[in-house]
């Protein structure tokens, strides 16, 4: 009998648990009745009120189940979107038009509320999510226009630093003016100032900080114990890191979202090795996914340098679970160091690495490709990393190598990025963060900010780069450089296009013996391109360039 008791007295208890949740108001908020394939459609609902000592992060969950008739229908994980605890989201990024209907399904306390929406998908011309390319798996094309992305990236991991948002936008509108279309940013990362990386132009000031704070924290200004409560976002944060990602997606860029910067710093990671990977630490992979798989301009970065502080059995654990989280499927990676020992694994979707100036280059990129080759899989490879513009200047390749100050130029950097393309690889570049924020001509930023200034150049000459590439089904190229000699680069689909990068005096193209040719010469500095004489294969089965050049310079020939 006593424990009969008991258990009435339970299922008691738990029905009026539940009690508030089935007497209050739940509010299903204004949404669009129309919006464009690959837009984005946010259901929302209001509470009344929530019971006393109920975590809205933890203990209530929202989602979404929607359906187009005669498709498969996608289920769909919500989000908590006010600090409140009142206010709850799913996002929807539909792929195919049609008139969706969606039932949305509020759990709190054991007791479930619904509500239902329906709303039309429109045809749209947007480009859609990035994807591998599945006939040139080594290059990406966008799913719904199936226009091939030029991969031009940059380094701007503190630009959710920034207090103005207005600096944000006129930083995001620079990069997209330079022809960049992609952004690494952190979510979360902490640091004392620029100086942690030599740079001590960069610091803390009253428009900038280095201290992101994701979560709630006790004392958010504290760089190396802010007492972060895991179970608890810090809602304002994200919804400014939403407008950061909506900027981006009007300006044609994708963010590339980062969940550590320098996880081993300060107070960044409150999870450290021993409590990795737990359930405080997979919510918040699962609310970056709830938040932002609807965008169509955002990729994964698992975190940052995962060597550094974490196992390579965590980068698995959290690829996988962001992989399964994110219903649109957008690509994944993990940014580490030269070698990638996840190549494999069925979460990866691009392949990244970490190798600094000519270590990173030609030679590199070959034996990266080779690698992937091996495994039968064949995925993008991008060399993250290979050197910032003016960074650790002094430093070089290899354990022995010294350079000379400014060895890091904008001029380097960009023949590297041209060695690194021209072996069928990508890059991603960082410009120079000399330029002070909040010390000395307040301007700049560079690769740790994402700000930029009028005497910053170097993008320059990587929007050049991408307008090359440009002109040519660069996609269909692969690396043939038996078809040049004097040391020079080539990529080519044979007998019918060739894109060569000469960087030597004399350069010269072998071509079959039954095609003319058109060929153009383009100047990698400045632009500029000249139309020259065609070439007719059968005079002696080559093309040479009848003069010396003295700087590197790109020749593309076309089968006329």
């Amino acid at each position: 009998m006593h424990m009969m008791a008991v258990i009435r007295a339970f299922a008691l208890i738990c029905c009026l648990a539940a009690l508030p949740l089935r007497s209050q108001k739940l509010t299903l908020l204004p949404f669009q009745g129309e919006v464009e394939m690959y837009g984005m459609q946010e259901l929302a609902i209001r509470l009344d009120r929530l019971p006393p000592g109920v975590n809205p992060f933890t203990d209530a969950s929202l989602e979404a189940v929607v359906a187009l008739p005669g498709s498969k229908p996608d289920t769909l994980q919500g989000f908590c979107d006010s600090q409140d605890g009142l206010r709850f989201a799913v996002r929807h990024m539909p792929a195919q038009p049609g008139r969706y209907q969606a039932v949305l399904r509020f759990t709190l306390g054991g007791a479930v509320q619904t509500r239902t929406a329906a709303y039309t998908v429109l045809p749209s011309g947007q480009d859609g999510p990035l994807r591998a390319d599945p006939e040139h798996p080594w290059h990406f094309i966008y799913e719904n226009s199936g226009r091939h992305f030029f991969w031009n990236s940059t380094t701007a991991y503190w630009l959710m630093g920034w207090k103005d948002e207005q600096v944000i936008r006129e930083a995001i509108d620079r990069l997209a003016y330079f022809q960049i279309n992609r952004i690494r940013v952190a979510i979360n990362g902490r640091a004392h100032g620029g100086s942690r990386w030599s740079e001590p132009a960069v610091v803390e000031s009253p428009g900038f900080t280095f201290k992101l704070n994701p979560w709630l924290a006790e004392r958010p200004e504290d760089l190396d114990d802010p007492g972060f409560d895991v179970t608890r976002f810090n809602v304002p944060y994200w919804q400014k890191l939403d407008r950061l990602v909506a900027h981006a997606r009007d300006r044609g860029i994708i963010v590339s979202l980062i969940f550590y910067v320098d996880g081993l710093d300060h107070g960044c990671d409150p999870f450290k090795r021993e409590r990795m990977g737990n359930a405080d630490e997979q919510r918040y992979y699962r609310y970056a996914a709830a938040r932002y798989s609807a965008f169509p301009n955002i990729m994964w970065d698992v975190t940052n340098e995962y060597h550094l502080f974490r196992s390579e059995a965590w980068v698995e654990q959290m690829g996988t679970l962001l992989k399964a989280a994110d219903p649109h499927r957008h690509l994944i990676s993990v940014h580490g160091h030269a070698d990638f020992p996840f190549r494999t694994s069925p979460w990866v979707d691009v392949v990244l690495y970490q190798s600094w100036d000519e270590c990173g280059g030609y030679a590199f990129m070959s034996a990266c490709r080779e690698k992937q080759a091996a495994t039968g899989r064949i995925l993008p490879q991008i060399n993250e990393e290979y050197g910032y513009e003016g960074h650790y200047s002094p430093w070089g390749c290899g354990a022995t190598a010294a350079k000379l100050p400014h060895g890091r130029s904008a001029e380097n950097r960009a023949r590297l990025a041209w060695e690194i393309c021209m072996a069928g690889g990508y890059q991603t570049t960082g410009e120079t963060a000399q330029y002070g924020t909040g010390a000395g001509e307040d301007t700049g930023g560079g690769w740790i900010n994402g700000r930029g200034n009028y005497k910053m150049t170097m993008l320059k000459y990587y929007g050049i780069m991408r307008e090359i590439f440009s002109q040519t089904e660069y996609w269909k190229l692969q690396p043939d450089n038996a078809s040049v000699n004097y040391g020079n680069f080539c990529l080519s689909d044979p007998g019918r296009q060739y894109l060569v990068y000469s960087r030597l005096p004399r350069c010269r193209v072998a071509l079959p013996r039954d095609g003319v040719f058109s060929v153009t010469m383009h100047n990698p500095r400045t632009g500029e391109a000249v139309a020259l004489p065609d070439c007719d294969g059968r005079d002696n089965g080559a093309w040479n360039y009848p003069r010396e050049l003295e700087e590197d310079w790109v020749f593309i020939l076309r089968r006329k």
